[in-house]
């Protein structure tokens, strides 16, 4: 499509054919338009470097026909043209500004939703273990709660269903494995001690992160990184050491959750290695949730029991159990955790992370007025501090080894 800027009006003079009647006044191009300029657009289909090319020839075979005066001087439409010319480049800059602001804004609201669904996760999960205190059977009904809305999603064509093969799903079933033992690890963390220190040792995640990846795939982290993993393993002591929810299950099953969590992130590098086989984001996370509900639903059974009959809900709610409340913040917590997961891909990266659990632990500590001491609070600062230089060595590339 054209430029607006550079369409004429097919009045313009500069456009009428020459007469080729020997008596004919034969325009003069003025100064003010080049070869180059005039080359380069086309107005009402007609070429500027053709109708040139046509007064040249027409000058040539009447090389002694008289000038017209009018033509020494710029019209009005031309030298409108010119202006309008002048300030294409500005706009085009305009509007490149303007696109780059909206998608800072449009970044900038992602990651607002994916820090306010990841605080009223963490704060739905937490009332809802406080009174139902069956970890396994609470990460069955999240996982259930994000099938459901998967298989919503491709009945309804919001987004391509994917055709599984053997091979892909004998790569992912360990993958699944992990995340659905991950995830249960830390709800069973957050069922025995606070929000804000169970977000405190996931920061340690780093950490099993470079171990896994030197143990399997090989990579040396470098000195920036091994630096930062200092602080975060020293601030993470010395909140454990500090915390008044301690509890050796919490901090056990929270550390299980970091290695869990992260040996599915390496072996997923070593095995979806075939680019033609490898499922994209939203795919594979939606395979590994339906995935780990089938594993969760023996599993919970298995470990606590039928914990959701109808006759276990209506004891309990003769104990003063609100079934109602429960339920209602069990889909919410189950909503926001597959909403939340269902948008890492876009917004992911480790400064992004390092910010969401800092808006975690300070949103969850305000929640439910956990009491933290300012030794505390210096670990926990230390130990996301390090997560922040750990992101950022990480974006330094090694300069090559001169021979």
């Amino acid at each position: 499509m054209q430029n607006p800027a550079l369409s004429l009006s097919p009045l313009t003079p500069f456009l009428k054919p020459p007469n080729l009647n020997s008596n004919a006044k034969v325009p003069v191009l003025t100064h003010s338009l080049s070869l180059v300029q005039l080359g380069r657009h086309s107005c009402c289909g007609v070429s500027w470097k053709r109708t040139l090319d046509t007064f040249s020839s027409s000058y040539s075979l009447h090389s002694k026909a008289q000038i017209s005066a009018s033509f020494l001087v710029p019209s009005q439409q031309c030298r409108n043209l010119l202006a309008r010319a002048a300030l294409v480049p500005g706009s085009a800059s305009k509007d490149a500004k303007q696109a780059e602001l909206a998608q800072t804004l449009q970044l900038g609201s992602m990651f607002g939703i994916w820090y306010l669904l990841n605080i009223n996760f963490n704060i739905f999960n937490k009332q809802v273990l406080k009174v139902y205190p069956f970890p396994a059977t609470v990460t069955a009904f999240q996982f259930g709660c994000g099938t459901v809305m998967i298989l919503l999603m491709w009945g309804l064509n919001l987004y391509t269903r994917p055709k599984i093969t053997r091979s892909q799903l004998a790569a992912i079933l360990p993958l699944a494995l992990a995340h659905t033992l991950g995830n249960m690890l830390t709800n069973i963390s957050l069922g025995k001690v606070a929000v804000s220190f169970t977000h405190t040792i996931k920061a340690m995640e780093p950490f099993f992160t470079v171990l896994l990846s030197a143990l399997f795939l090989a990579e040396r982290p470098t000195f920036w990184v091994v630096s930062s993993l200092v602080l975060i393993v020293g601030g993470v002591a010395l909140a454990s050491f500090t915390e008044a929810s301690f509890n050796w299950i919490g901090f056990c099953s929270a550390m299980a959750s970091n290695l869990t969590n992260q040996s599915r992130n390496v072996f997923s590098k070593k095995v979806m290695v075939n680019q033609e086989e490898t499922l994209d984001n939203i795919n594979l996370f939606s395979v590994m949730t339906i995935i780990s509900f089938i594993f969760l639903i023996p599993s919970a059974i298995l470990l606590e029991g039928v914990k959701f009959s109808p006759s276990y809900l209506q004891s309990a709610a003769s104990q003063g159990l609100n079934i109602r409340g429960l339920c209602v913040r069990s889909i919410l917590a189950g909503f926001c955790f597959h909403a939340y997961q269902q948008m890492v891909t876009p917004v992911t990266h480790a400064v992004g992370n390092c910010v969401k659990r800092v808006v975690v632990i300070v949103s969850s500590v305000i929640f439910f007025q956990t009491t933290v001491s300012p030794t505390n609070s210096l670990g926990t600062a230390l130990a996301l501090a390090g997560v922040f230089l750990y992101s950022r060595a990480k974006r330094v590339k090694p300069k090559p080894k001169v021979a």
